[in-house]
This record gives C-alpha cells, structure tokens and sequence, in this order.
C-alpha cells in the first residue's frame, strides 16, 4: 500500500528571515484530506570542530526558541556567500570559532526535524585547527561564548541534559564512535 499523500494546495503563511511557513492541503491515500504546516528553511551545515588537544568546540549561545543557552558545535545555513555546504562551513568555522582546518571532511547529510521542516544539514568533520588570517564578520545577532570539552566531558554534558541539541549530539556520538576505533 502507498503512504504518499498528494499534494492539493499549499499557502505561505509567513516568510521570515531564516524560514519560510506553508500550510499544504493534502489528500491521504485512503482518500480524506488534511492539512500538513511545513517550515522551509535553507539548507544547513554543522562543523565537529576537534582541536590539537583532543577538546572539541562548542558554542554557547542563548536559543529563544527553547528559552535557554544552549551548548552547540559550529553550525549555520548555506547562503549565497557560499557555492556549496563545504565552502559554508569554512565560513562559518570562520565566522563562530576564528578557526581553519586543515582537513573537512564530510561525515554525513541529513533533514534535522523530518515531522515539519525540510532543513538538510550536512556534518563536517574539522581536524588540524590553526588560527584564520583574515577574520570573517560574525552575525550580529549571534552572542557566542567559545567552550573546549573533552570527549568524556561532552558525553557527561548529554547524560546531564546540558547538552540537548540533536546535531551536537549527533556529532559527539559519532566522534565516540572513532575515539574508540582508534581513530585520533
């Protein structure tokens, strides 16, 4: 049996700075219809920045949306400042932490909340950090606090729910996985 649902109509209901709001009428394959509310938001990159020292970096700042700071890696949207999610994670690593790194590799790409936004993120790995030469302007909207954690220390912060946000977990998850391949 089909799951796909067809698309009837669909209406902006907002258009904002980072995000676009639909609301998209849709027939179910059993033949009712119901309404789908949808966030369309740009595309997305995060950055596991792991230094010389073993620490990865995080960024604290304050998210309205949950009414607290949060601890995050490097993260934000691709722009037409950037030709593609690498070259937006140069920049943003720029941007957030003043870093470089000599190595960026893709770890994965994914939607980030698949019930109601069609955000696709890509996750970088950045190894072999040295400081930019020519520093990037950072948003002005950002308020972002450096903090340097180790493996262990970040594994503490999701068992103690201080940190919350599901790339940055993601992130953490994934750097276990090649601490204890041996991957260094």
């Amino acid at each position: 049996m089909s799951q796909e649902e067809k698309r009837v109509s669909s209406r902006s209901i907002f258009h904002g700075h980072i995000m676009d709001v639909e609301v998209a009428d849709v027939r179910l394959p059993n033949g009712q219809m119901t309404t789908r509310e949808i966030v369309r938001h740009a595309p997305a990159v995060a950055i596991l920045a792991i230094d010389d020292h073993q620490q990865m970096l995080l960024m604290r700042q304050w998210r309205a949306a949950v009414d607290q700071a949060t601890l995050e890696i490097p993260a934000g949207k691709v722009d037409q400042r950037d030709g593609d999610a690498r070259d937006a994670a140069i920049r943003e690593l720029n941007e957030e932490t003043r870093l470089v790194a000599d190595r960026l590799t893709k770890v994965s790409s994914f939607y980030s909340s698949v019930g109601f936004s069609d955000e696709y993120m890509t996750l970088y790995l950045a190894r072999g950090l040295t400081a930019v030469a020519k520093q990037l302007p950072q948003d002005v909207d950002e308020n972002l606090e450096l903090v340097k954690v180790t493996l262990e220390q970040a594994l503490e912060l999701i068992k103690s729910g201080q940190i919350c946000d599901a790339k940055t977990i993601m992130a953490i998850y994934y750097w276990q996985t090649l601490s204890l391949r041996g991957d260094k």
